[in-house]
């Protein structure tokens, strides 16, 4: 089978792995270049991939069998819908289908119109005198979402990147004066994150392991907000603080929201991933997307079972899925990503890593490659953005955590990581947090209002935040 993937970070690289574990014929269509894509795909261009027609040409004239959209910006470009009106197989949701990603008030009023009691208390805010009355109404600490896409970093969390109420109305009448006209303002709500993604099509919605994920900068989850620094997966496909009644809870919300679109008349072929906040009263919807979570989707396709994985993928594209398929083998995972310094900030680009992933890959760690130029031998020239995954499996959290620590003795350069995801100590904080939340009567701790400073130390203080 000839594939095409869309994309050029460690997700697309991840991707096609588990691709080429099915004997499937890789291409890559990216703006960048990947070390680990250009190793391993057949053929390779640099094409834009949310340009419709240059993709719709290349998976054409290549005979592409199948086309895998990695990145959100080319769903909202209607590359899917160009690729499906030519009758080429196409895992990724239409237009109509990724509003659930690309407009967040789109979003809450289709949750809203079929019942789904699963959002926030949130305003969406298209008028800027309206700001102070929709801070009014949220009572209580706030979070700012832009309504489109702002690739994970356009979040504002009161507490910790604003105190006083007129910065983040600020904030939100900046992004009124700059974007599609519309804000969306929420509840900051108390509990623990995780992430759900799920294989959709005509067949059904058939989940994958339940991944944590760390948006912050710095440890202790602290600093700006990022693309995703790292994450995390546990052997029985829950987490440590997530029960299987609440992951079913969260399934239900994935399932329903398939229903309600097709009660639209919107039929959805690709991944939908769930960002949900555990509370006190369950599951709570932060986000959805379109597509693989990055790096959620570093840990679970590391654990899917060898068969063929292009064989599931074009079972989404064309309506049909064989359960069978979609095995992942019960193992834990941790992934930390390698980025430049000052990333979540100011990123500062050009430096050089020297990844050796022979002596990497001898400790049973994956190599998973971002933005990053080739400068010979081991050496990679870094970007402002992610540059280099490393994915450790175990039969527990923290084993896989060690083992791409000890991964680390193998990279020379400047970069930065964070060291606290995936420890006995961090994982056990996230633990006791929900159990004190769920203690029957017990009021919740009130949330942190300090706001920690540029390169600030790490810290074990802070609160789950709520981030998209």
């Amino acid at each position: 089978m000839r594939v095409l993937v869309l994309g050029g970070g460690a997700r697309e690289h991840a991707i096609a792995l588990a691709l080429r574990q099915a004997e499937a014929e890789v291409a890559v269509a990216s703006p960048n270049t990947n070390p680990g894509l250009e190793a391993i795909a057949r053929e390779s261009r640099r094409i834009d991939p949310t340009l419709p027609e240059p993709v719709v040409a290349f998976a054409k004239q290549s005979k592409m069998d199948l086309v895998v959209v990695g990145p959100e910006a080319p769903l909202a470009a209607g590359v899917a819908d160009a690729l499906r009106a030519q009758g080429i197989p196409v895992v990724g949701p239409s237009v109509a289908g990724a509003r659930l990603e690309t407009s967040k008030p789109y979003c809450r009023e289709l949750l809203t119109k079929y019942g789904l009691d699963v959002s926030p208390k949130h305003v969406v805010v298209r008028e800027a005198d309206r700001l102070t009355a929709a801070v009014a109404e949220i009572g209580g600490p706030f979070v700012v979402k832009p309504a489109g896409l702002t690739s994970g970093k356009g979040v504002r969390v009161q507490g910790l990147d604003f105190v006083p109420d007129e910065v983040g109305m600020a904030y939100a009448k900046q992004l009124l004066d700059s974007g599609p006209g519309e804000v969306v303002l929420e509840e900051r709500l108390e509990g623990e994150e995780f992430s759900l993604m799920a294989f959709v099509t005509d067949s059904g919605v058939f989940p994958m392991p339940a991944v944590q994920d760390y948006k912050r900068a710095l440890e202790g989850d602290l600093g700006g907000n990022t693309g995703g620094m790292g994450s995390y997966s546990q052997r029985d496909h829950l987490l440590p603080f997530l029960a299987g009644s609440a992951r079913d809870a969260a399934l239900d919300v994935l399932k329903r929201t398939v229903e309600a679109l097709r009660q639209e008349g919107i039929s959805y072929r690709g991944v939908l991933y769930g960002g949900f906040m555990l509370t006190r009263r369950g599951p709570a919807l932060l986000e959805f997307n379109a597509r693989f979570g990055d790096p959620e989707a570093i840990n679970v396709l590391t654990l899917y079972e060898e068969g063929d994985f292009a064989e599931l993928l074009r079972g989404v594209a064309e309506g049909r899925v064989d359960p069978n398929l979609v095995r992942f083998r019960l193992r834990a995972t941790v992934v930390k990503y390698l980025v430049p310094p000052g990333y979540g900030s100011k990123p500062t680009a050009g430096g050089i890593l020297k990844v050796d992933e022979p002596a990497i890959s001898a400790l049973g760690v994956h190599v998973l490659y971002g933005n990053v130029d080739r400068v010979g031998g081991y050496g990679l020239r870094l970007t402002s953005s992610r540059a280099v995954a490393l994915v450790g499996e175990a039969s527990a959290i923290h084993e896989a955590g060690i083992r791409v620590e000890s991964a680390l003795a193998h990279v020379e350069g400047d970069y930065y990581v964070r060291h606290d995801i995936g420890t006995k100590a961090d994982l056990s904080k996230r633990t006791e947090h929900m159990r004190q939340l769920l203690v029957p009567g017990a009021k919740p701790s009130p949330l942190p209002l300090s706001v920690a400073p540029p390169g600030a130390p790490p810290s074990s203080a802070a609160s789950a935040s709520q981030v998209i």
